[in-house]
This record gives structure tokens, C-alpha cells and sequence, in this order.
């Protein structure tokens, strides 16, 4: 049976788990041992180890053939060290996923963004998951592997809808103003990263999004109306900035319209959730 690890066993990984253990021998990655059994319930074998503990990690040497990276980078520097140890510790491995952000591209000014346009990382986040793209396509080109990285922005579901900010009030900013926004529903991509680990090209990047065309205010408004709370109030993109935090900020500000025609066409996915209309009015 072929074998995959899980590096980073948040939500994603446990949506993605039960597509793999059909086909694959699936060892997780795991930090909390207080993770396990609900990992091993899904059809994982759980491994102790941690991503900023080089030593920790001696024992996923060579016990995979793929590995599918979920982790997110820390944010002690402007190198993404975690990547960094995972890869150097890696052996035999024939295919590597990795899961990185959309904010890599900073803010296009609301224009369509496909996967060939200049990365622009405004963000320290977003400029540490830029590190991390490079290092595995570097470290891909060396060892002959096969290595997708997909690019995802703002991931919805049931249970990641904004209601909280929304009963809170957290303004949106004026339409006229306002930035446009991307999105994919939780399953969807667990079906998207499952698609790459079988049809991705070699070192090729693609867009985890739907077919929605959405300013955030407008997001914020299609879920309020869903949940039936109040609207967020709508304020200048000035007023808005001193209002939020400036890590809340950061994602307002940054406007673009991602294309998925690659992921489509190459990695034949046809999305459960189309649009977050279609999610919300199930």
C-alpha cells in the first residue's frame, strides 16, 4: 500500500484523511498528543514530533512515499524554518503538496490573478509562505520530486462562518471602496488537495478557489442574511483602519479575483460548492 504523511493535522487534514485511508497508509504528524486518538479514529497513524525541533523529526525519514505539508510557518523570522527542517529530514519521497496562501500576491487593485503573476508579499505571513514556496521547488528541482503547491485564500464552512464579527459589529468597508475577496468551502478543498497529490505537473502551482466574485462587505452581507443577523455597519476605508485590528486590516485591504481554470482543466475538479451562494442557501 502506498504510503502519504500529514504534516499538520488541523481541520483540512482531518477532512482529507478519509479520502486518503482508502488508498494510502496515512501517518500524521502531530505535535499535542492529545490529537491522537481522534487521528487514529479517522484512519491515521499519529507520530509524535515537531516542526521547530529538528531532532523530533528523525523518525518520518523515508516512512512515506508523498507527503502533503498543511503546516503553517512560524512567525519568529523571514524564513520558514519549519519548511526548512521538514525537508531536510525527507527521504524517497515521490510527491510532495504544499498548501500555502493567496496573500502571497499583496493587493492587485481588485484585478484577475492567475497562477504566472508576480508574487508581491506585503505581509509577514504572506512573505514567509513566498520562503516556503521557494524552498520546495528548490528542494523539489534537486531531488527529483514531484512537488504542487496550491494557492489558497479565505476557507468557509459551517463552522468558519464570520458570525462572531458579525454580532460584534465589526464594520466592512463602503462598497465604492471596498475589496474583492476569494473563496473555497472546507470540503472542496480537501477534494482539491486530494486531486493534486494524483494530477498536479511537476512543480506546478494552482488556485484552490470558486467561481464567486465577491466584494468582502458583500461575503459579510450573504452570511448575515444566511444567519439572519444584522448587517456590519459600513465605514470608509480610512475609518475602517483605525476601527480593526491591524492584522484584520491586512486582509480588507488586500484586493484581487483569483482564476481557477487551471484547477479545473488539469486537476478535473468540479466543486460541490460552486459559490459561497450556493453553500449559504442549502
Amino acid at each position: 500500500m502506498k504510503r502519504i504523511l500529514i504534516v499538520g493535522s488541523g481541520d483540512i487534514a482531518r477532512r482529507v484523511i478519509p479520502y486518503l485511508a482508502k488508498t494510502y497508509r496515512v501517518y500524521a504528524l502531530v505535535r499535542n498528543p492529545g490529537y491522537c486518538e481522534g487521528l487514529r479514529r479517522l484512519g491515521a497513524i499519529p507520530l509524535i514530533g515537531d516542526l521547530d525541533d529538528r531532532k523530533s523529526l528523525a523518525r518520518i525519514a523515508g516512512i512515506a512515499d508523498s507527503v502533503l505539508h498543511l503546516a503553517p510557518p512560524s512567525q519568529s523570522n523571514d524564513t520558514d524554518t519549519r519548511t526548512r527542517n521538514l525537508l531536510s529530514v525527507l527521504r524517497s519521497i515521490r510527491r510532495l503538496v504544499y498548501v500555502s496562501t493567496s496573500g502571497v500576491y499583496g493587493d492587485c487593485k481588485g484585478e484577475r490573478v492567475s497562477e504566472t503573476r508576480p508574487l508581491q508579499a506585503q505581509s509577514a505571513r504572506a512573505r514567509l509562505r513566498v520562503d516556503a514556496e521557494r524552498q520546495i521547488r528548490g528542494w523539489a528541482r534537486r531531488q527529483g520530486v514531484n512537488a504542487g503547491i496550491l494557492r489558497v485564500p479565505g476557507i468557509y464552512a459551517a463552522e468558519r462562518l464570520p458570525v462572531e464579527r458579525l454580532k460584534l459589529g465589526t464594520p466592512c468597508i463602503v462598497d465604492s471602496e471596498d475589496s474583492y475577496t476569494n473563496h473555497i468551502h472546507a470540503d472542496d478543498l480537501a477534494a482539491i488537495v486530494v486531486a493534486l497529490l494524483h494530477r498536479a505537473s511537476t512543480c506546478r502551482i494552482y488556485h484552490a478557489s470558486d467561481d464567486s466574485e465577491l466584494k468582502m462587505g458583500e461575503y459579510f452581507d450573504a452570511v448575515a442574511k444566511a444567519c439572519n443577523l444584522p448587517k456590519a455597519p459600513r465605514l470608509s476605508r480610512s475609518e475602517v483602519q483605525n476601527a480593526v485590528p491591524p492584522m484584520m486590516y491586512s486582509f480588507m485591504n488586500e484586493s484581487r479575483r483569483l482564476t481557477n481554470s487551471r484547477m479545473k482543466n488539469e486537476l478535473k475538479v468540479h466543486l460541490r460548492y460552486p459559490t459561497v451562494e450556493d453553500f449559504l442557501s442549502e
